[in-house]
């Protein structure tokens, strides 16, 4: 089981303005943030359903290749709410929400760039 996971990212203000905005609609939330001069090496934001965040952005060079991060979420509506949200956020459409039957019948899913051009996934599993 995976604890947490991240991406580094170039513009710490910017990507962190985008996941605040992102992934409300999923029902994440900026939860934890520390400073250079407490982590010894950069600034960091973690975000996740409280109380504990789980994926966390981090300031420096992004990582090459991209990331691909999926959230995994209950309905298809809060896909399409993070589509939305990510989007209006100044994300960068890598595919809008739709069935992905290739990967399984009822795989929903949307995909957008963030600023350093991670693809982050929302994905519900569920039938209509």
């Amino acid at each position: 089981m995976i604890d947490h996971t991240g991406v580094s990212v170039r513009d710490f203000e910017k990507s962190k303005a985008f996941y605040v905005k992102a992934l409300s609609a999923i029902g994440y939330a900026l939860l934890m943030e520390f400073p250079a001069s407490v982590t010894g090496y950069t600034d960091v934001a973690g975000f996740g359903e409280p109380p504990k965040p789980d994926f966390w952005i981090s300031k420096g060079v992004p990582n090459q290749p991209a990331i691909h991060v999926a959230f995994r979420v209950e309905t298809r509506a809060m896909v399409d709410a993070f589509y939305l949200a990510a989007m209006a956020a100044g994300g960068r459409d890598n595919g809008a929400p739709g069935v992905r039957p290739h990967y399984h019948e009822h795989y929903y899913a949307a995909y957008v760039l963030d600023p350093d051009g991670h693809n982050i996934e929302a994905v519900c599993h569920q039938a209509a």
